[in-house]
């Protein structure tokens, strides 16, 4: 496995710790619709959050969360809206980032919430 892939993947596990941690409960990982993936859906009462990870080794390129584009954020909302859709769900959405970024031997956790209205 590659290098960034491996960095990807434990980011991606540290996230879901860090939900579990704030009481969320993972419903879905790397769900896949057309040419979408969403990293996690977790739900939190009544919201379920989508939630794009992005790890990074360093920020000397920008921070991870300037990585997600307006492509990827229409895919997202296209795949989230049949989940929802097909799995008759009665809650609100949420479109959250969860940036790591690794700094020596320790991860970074940055959590925003309702990300995606940043743009």
């Amino acid at each position: 496995m590659a290098q960034h892939n491996k960095l990807g993947n434990k980011g991606e596990q540290l996230a879901v710790d860090f939900l579990i941690k704030k009481g969320y409960q993972i419903v879905e990982r790397n769900y896949r619709f057309d040419k979408a993936e969403v990293d996690i859906m977790a739900q939190l009462d009544d919201t379920l959050a989508v939630i794009e990870v992005k790890t990074r080794s360093t920020i000397d390129f920008g921070n991870p969360q300037d990585f997600v584009k307006p492509k990827q954020i229409q895919r997202l909302v296209k795949a989230v809206d049949h989940y929802v859709t097909t799995n008759s769900l009665d809650v609100e959405v949420r479109f959250d980032i969860i940036a790591v970024v690794k700094e020596g031997h320790q991860f970074n956790i940055e959590h925003l919430e309702d990300a995606f209205y940043h743009f």
